[in-house]
């Protein structure tokens, strides 16, 4: 198995299923949990020197911090009904306390913290969703934590493609700290597939191919992107969600297009399917 690649695993007894960091990743900057809780069910996370983005992927929970309590927060009850979703900023230094009110899908982003900004909601309407792509190549994007909001390191994002489509593509790369042009950001792709027993596609590679893996992706597994390109590509029959975790030394999202396959933005591309 590639070492990229990181395979859901039945919840432990803090209902963990997913638990990456910047040991077990080699890298400096991303960490990533996801907790599966059932109804009624407490989570206490400690302090930490890092910040951090509470994604409800689905499911209805209480969430506190020292400073802030968001009572009965949530609505969707799966990250498929494609409505937006709930999200808490936790600055550094904050213990929390989720209590679930139904069962709980929850994505625990974190990076670098300076406790620049105070700990805040974040609700449906704080997020702007955007369509991108054109034909084969369209995915629905929610900007959970984007670089034009208050985060000292975090971006987050979650992105919706359909069966038969690919995204993150044309194959882009952000591996470099060569501002403005581009940006260096550790990423983790967490992937849910609908119908649940489904697989997606994801390539990680460099120009010279010394990182070169390819991946089977099913439900709840967790690819990492240290560099290079990350494209991914659905089946016939299966519909992909994936939630993005980004962080480096700079909080910008500047990338790089692969420049065999940059053609797909263009609008020959496009023209190809406004004539259907």
């Amino acid at each position: 198995m590639s070492r990229l690649l990181s395979r859901y695993h039945s919840p432990d007894d803090k209902g963990r299923t997913q638990h990456i960091t910047v040991e077990n990743a080699g890298w400096k900057y991303i960490g990533f949990d996801v907790y599966e809780l059932a109804a009624q069910a407490t989570l206490e996370l400690p302090p930490s020197t890092d910040e951090r983005c509470l994604v409800l992927v689905a499911g209805k929970a209480t969430i506190s911090t020292p400073t802030q309590s968001y009572q009965q927060i949530g609505q969707r009850m799966s990250p498929f009904e494609r409505t937006k979703p709930y999200a808490v900023y936790v600055t550094a230094g904050e213990s929390i306390t989720i209590v679930a009110h139904t069962s709980l899908e929850l994505a625990v982003c974190q990076a670098p913290g300076k406790g620049s900004y105070p700990t805040r909601l974040i609700s449906p309407q704080d997020i702007d969703a955007e369509q991108r792509g054109h034909g084969n190549n369209q995915r629905y994007v929610h900007n959970i934590l984007p670089d034009d909001k208050l985060a000292d390191s975090l971006l987050v994002v979650e992105v919706y493609t359909n069966e038969g489509c690919t995204s993150s593509y044309p194959s882009h790369k952000h591996d470099s700290d060569n501002l403005p042009h581009e940006s260096y950001l550790e990423e983790t792709y967490y992937h849910r597939l609908d119908p649940q027993q489904g697989f997606c596609l994801q390539r990680v590679y460099t120009d010279d191919r010394s990182l070169d893996e390819s991946m089977a992706v099913y439900n709840k597994d967790v690819v990492k992107v240290p560099k290079g390109y990350h494209p991914v590509a659905t089946i016939a029959g299966y519909n992909s969600y994936y939630l993005n975790v980004m962080a480096g030394p700079v909080r910008q999202w500047r990338f790089t297009w692969e420049q065999d396959h940059q053609w797909i933005n263009s609008e020959t591309y496009a023209e190809k399917f406004s004539a259907d």
